[in-house]
């Protein structure tokens, strides 16, 4: 077999891989935002939030983590309907580039994203929780790019 049908193979899979694995990750995160824990857990990072603070407000915690979950799940099936419906799959993982940018913007607005007793600025805990959105947002970014692909092959 040669090089160029194995990076093929080897490219197809991975691209299967980052497809499922992010529509696992955004069901199950979604899934978790019924859970009262998981409640208390997004309690900082929707709070210090301007875009979110005032869902806060106006629906209470409870019910705004009952809508990121629905937004969530939503998400990760349309991510994961490649298959069957290649445009809502791409519109599921462009709605999510979105959903990761609005995440990482809570490294800038979360007090105690940043650990700055050490010298220079460094993660702290949270910050190293929010800094992985980054690859998850270039995970959709892909997962786009691949169900737009697979659109326009139809």
């Amino acid at each position: 077999m040669d090089l160029h049908r194995i990076g093929k193979i080897v490219h197809s899979l991975g691209i299967s891989t980052v497809r499922y694995g992010l529509a696992l990750n955004l069901l199950e995160i979604g899934r978790l935002k019924f859970e009262d824990f998981e409640v208390e857990n997004i309690r900082p990072l929707v709070t210090a939030s301007p875009p979110l603070a005032w869902l806060v407000a106006r629906l209470g915690e409870k019910r705004l983590a009952g809508l990121l979950g629905v937004a969530e799940i939503t998400l990760g099936s349309l991510i994961a309907a490649k298959p069957i419906a290649p445009r809502a799959s791409a519109l599921g993982s462009l709605a999510a580039v979105g959903m990761f940018a609005t995440t990482l913007s809570f490294l800038a607005t979360t007090p105690g994203a940043w650990q700055e007793t050490h010298g220079e600025p460094k993660l702290s805990l949270t910050g190293q929780f929010l800094l992985k959105d980054a690859v998850l947002l270039g995970a959709c970014l892909i997962t786009a790019a691949d169900a737009l692909q697979a659109a326009e092959r139809r």
